[in-house]
């Protein structure tokens, strides 16, 4: 004897059987991933090194820059490279090395962007008559592969023997051999006179010796040599 199953029936037993798989794959789908026991899920360091040393040259074979710390923590969670002591020293044919040095530093998971905080100093050594120069700021932001250097923050800029720059913003792109400042510029220049023992104060000018202070937002850009 054959038993026949109406339409009506099966309309609500398919529908049943709908419900039931949307129910477990939404049940699926929010439920929380297992954690994994690699650690790789917290923000542990995987490996430390000490007195850590990094090189890179360019295409002839020349170095190029050398990033260094006295602690390096790598961490897996998000490829970052946490930095204690940092010391970045940037090489150019025919000059002297330029040297950069904080308290901490950050390196980007694609080594694009090296980060530093804490009384960062930029030192350019004497060389070829020219005084030494130097950067002090709190924070800075470090472009390697495009040699440039960048900061928001205030900088003091001191050009040996006797020239001052301040100026909030910065950005040094090492192709154009240029430094610019973003915002409050102003600098002091002290000239000394043979027939005077007192130094004339004056207000010091990008590529000359005179400018008036800049207390707005135009930018002002100086030759770095």
């Amino acid at each position: 004897m054959k038993t026949t199953v109406r339409p009506a029936l099966l309309f609500p037993l398919l529908l049943l059987s709908m419900l039931a798989l949307l129910t477990f794959w939404i049940n699926k789908t929010v439920q929380p991933s297992p954690p994994k026991i690699d650690g790789s899920s917290r923000h542990d360091p995987d490996y430390i090194m000490s007195n850590f040393v990094t090189k890179q040259t360019d295409i002839n074979g020349n170095l190029h820059f050398q990033l260094a710390a006295v602690e390096m923590r790598h961490f897996p969670d998000d490829d970052s490279t946490y930095l204690q002591r940092p010391r970045y020293t940037q090489f150019t044919i025919g000059k002297a090395p330029t040297q950069v040095e904080a308290l901490r530093g950050i390196v980007s998971a694609d080594g694009e962007k090296v980060e530093l905080f804490g009384n960062v100093k930029i030192t350019r050594p004497a060389f070829a008559g020219k005084g030494e120069s130097t950067l002090d700021t709190d924070h800075l932001n470090i472009f390697p592969n495009q040699d440039i250097v960048r900061t928001e923050s205030p900088v003091i800029i001191r050009q040996a023997p006797k020239t001052v720059v301040y100026g909030t913003g910065m950005l040094y792109e090492k192709k154009l051999g240029t430094v610019t400042l973003f915002h409050k510029v102003r600098a002091h220049y002290e000239k000394s006179s043979p027939s005077k023992a007192a130094s004339q104060h004056s207000l010091a000018k990008a590529n000359t010796t005179h400018i008036p202070t800049n207390t707005n937002n135009t930018r002002t850009r100086r030759r770095y040599e």
